[in-house]
Parts: structure tokens; C-alpha cells; sequence
């Protein structure tokens, strides 16, 4: 049970409670999906404390908590419960609180500390219902950049791209894009974060899509890049060295790697044809209820990754006035390696 592993937490930081703030914190431990509220652990009790417009909906998604009407401020009725089961020692996420809110909490009987991180370490595994969900969040976007393959034309801008593919997940499944799509074709594909744009598609253009579906709470982030017409020669080199490194990565990453071990993997790659001061990003990240989250694959990770773990491949190359190539795949840490959720071509495809 995800709460168990908080109380161990609690127990190893001599913890009496803790009050957890954080909406994709909050959901992940309680199942509660409203937009406000706050959950009160002890050791021996775990309340959800809410507001009136969410009492019902909170009794429903939050069986195993009891759900508490915060009748005024909401850190009021924090400090009511703390005070009636006198608790001397609480964890506050610290990375999201803020110093009014410190302040509320801080009524000088109660000593906190920061749980910072310590959440969000628990939610790095994933169990096999959030798989289910990333997965799910997987199709929807694989069935997405086959729609575009067949749609996209040169004349078009690339927020009309961006539009057809918000629509196309939508009619999937997907509440909407985990994140704002990215659509850079020609010399924009230098942009690693080129959001869409009024910029005309144009024959000879390389054209990375970057995005992701959210669905049922959990996301998913893909990258592929592709060509509306003949691309420069560079650009075919760029696209093949960027694939190498990508599917060393896929092979080669295991259980018990660090993130920067990892992450040098296909970096090493990138480096050896002269690209190296062009991939200037980290290799990938997790994934979850969050487009990002741990645990990270970077040259300044030292976290192991582990069975479970879902992160993402995403080596990319970047030529200012050339343009760019990025390939990313979201993947589930096995016992024996990874294992893709995403599933799409990644063979240089050119229409």
C-alpha cells in the first residue's frame, strides 16, 4: 500500500505526521481528483481534508481516507488535528509550500521538517496499475503520429498540425496533450523546445513532433522526426547518428545503472561523430503523473534505476540554421532491460 511506504518514511525522519500539498502527490497516495485540498497522514490515521464542493467526490475516490469538511482556512483544520492528537513533529513539502503557508503551520507547537522529494522518490516505481495507464497513454499517441503521417502536407503551418493532433488524441481517449506540442520543421528544428508556430511546412523540410497524451491522470512523451520531401544530406547523417544512440540506449540500459551511466551511453555516440556540444540536454526522464518527474537520466544522476522505473530515451542533435533531429521512446525498466511502451516507426520516413 502507497501510504505504507510514507509511514516508513515517517518513521525513519521520527515523523509524528505529515501534510502532503502537492496535487499529483495528493492523487497518487489518495486517488483525489479535485482541485483542492490537502491530506493529513499519522501513523495511525490518514484524513483528506477538502472543501464542500468536493466532499462527495472525495468519499468516492478516497475510500481508504477518512474526508474531512475544512470548514474555514484549510491549514486551520490542519492545525485543529494536529492539535487534538497532539503532534509535536510534521513533514511539509517545502519545495511547494509557500512562506505564508509556513507560516500558517508554524504555530510553534508543532517542530517541521522538510519531506521534500520523499513523495515523489515512492512514485518513481510504478505498479501495475500506472503502467496500465502510461501504456494506454503510449497508443494514443503511436495512433497519433500515423494519423499525421498521413494528413500533413507542405503549405500547412505547424500549429495546424499541433490542432489536428490535439483533436486526434482527444477522439483517442486522451483528456488532452500532457504538454504543450512541440512542432519545429526547417532551420526551427535547431529549437530542442520549438513549440508550434505560424511557420509554413515546406518540401525538403525535417520536421520533429514532440508530445504526449494525458489520460486517466498518467502521460506519455514521445518524439519522432520525419521529412516532407528530399532533406539535405547533413540532416540524413544527423538523423542516422541520432537513431544509433537512441537504440544503444534501448539496448543497453539495465537495472542497477545509474542516470548518468545511462545517460552516457548515448552521449558517448553523439560525441564520437563530432555532435557532442549539440546535444545539450539529458538523455531522458520519468514519466508518470507528471511529464516530468524522477527519476532522471542525466550526466548529474546518480539515481539507480529500478524495475518499474518508466522514463524516456530522448538523445537529439541540434545544428543552429540546419535544423534538428530528436528520437524518444517512453520505456519500462524490466528485470532484464527495457521494455518500449511507444512503439512507432523510427526509420527516417520521408513523404
Amino acid at each position: 500500500m502507497k501510504i505504507n511506504k510514507l509511514r516508513s518514511v515517517m518513521q525513519e525522519k521520527n515523523l509524528e505526521a505529515v501534510v502532503v500539498l502537492s496535487p499529483y502527490n495528493r492523487r497518487y497516495l489518495s486517488g483525489f481528483t479535485g482541485s483542492s485540498g490537502c491530506l493529513y497522514i499519522t501513523q495511525t490515521s490518514a484524513k483528506l481534508i477538502t472543501d464542500f464542493r468536493y466532499i462527495q467526490q472525495a468519499t468516492t475516490q478516497s475510500e481508504a481516507f477518512e474526508i474531512v469538511n475544512q470548514g474555514g482556512p484549510m491549514l486551520s483544520k490542519v492545525n485543529e488535528l494536529a492539535e487534538a492528537d497532539e503532534i509535536k513533529s510534521m513533514g511539509v513539502e517545502t519545495n511547494l509550500i509557500t512562506y505564508n503557508d509556513y507560516q500558517a503551520l508554524n504555530s510553534g507547537k508543532v517542530t517541521l521538517s522538510t519531506i521534500e522529494g520523499e513523495i515523489e522518490k515512492i512514485r518513481m516505481v510504478k505498479d501495475e496499475f500506472e503502467i496500465e495507464k502510461i501504456q494506454k497513454a503510449a497508443d494514443i499517441v503511436d495512433e497519433t503520429y500515423e494519423h499525421i503521417l498521413n494528413w500533413v502536407k507542405p503549405g500547412m503551418t505547424e500549429n495546424e498540425v499541433n490542432n489536428e493532433m490535439e483533436m486526434f488524441m482527444r477522439s483517442k481517449g486522451a483528456t488532452c496533450s500532457s504538454f504543450d506540442t512541440i512542432v519545429a520543421s526547417g532551420h526551427r528544428g535547431a529549437l530542442p523546445h520549438g513549440v508550434a508556430s505560424d511557420k509554413v511546412i515546406e518540401k525538403g523540410d525535417m520536421i520533429t513532433l514532440d508530445y504526449g497524451a494525458l489520460y486517466d491522470g498518467y502521460v506519455s512523451d514521445v518524439t519522432r522526426t520525419f521529412a516532407i520531401g528530399e532533406p539535405a544530406e547533413e540532416m540524413k547523417k544527423i538523423y542516422n547518428i541520432v537513431l544509433e544512440a537512441q537504440l544503444a540506449a534501448l539496448n543497453q540500459i539495465k537495472p542497477g545503472m545509474t542516470g548518468k551511466e545511462a545517460d552516457t551511453i548515448a552521449r558517448d555516440i553523439i560525441k564520437g561523430y563530432g555532435y557532442g556540444d549539440a546535444f545539450g540536454h539529458s538523455l531522458g526522464h520519468g514519466i508518470g503523473l507528471e511529464v516530468h518527474e524522477g527519476p532522471g537520466l542525466s550526466q548529474k544522476s546518480d539515481i539507480v534505476l529500478e524495475e518499474n522505473m518508466c522514463v524516456t530515451l530522448e538523445p537529439g542533435i541540434y545544428v543552429e540554421g540546419l535544423g534538428g533531429v530528436r528520437i524518444e521512446d517512453d520505456v519500462l525498466v524490466t528485470k532484464n532491460g527495457l521494455q518500449r511502451f511507444t512503439k512507432s516507426s523510427k526509420d527516417l520516413i520521408i513523404l
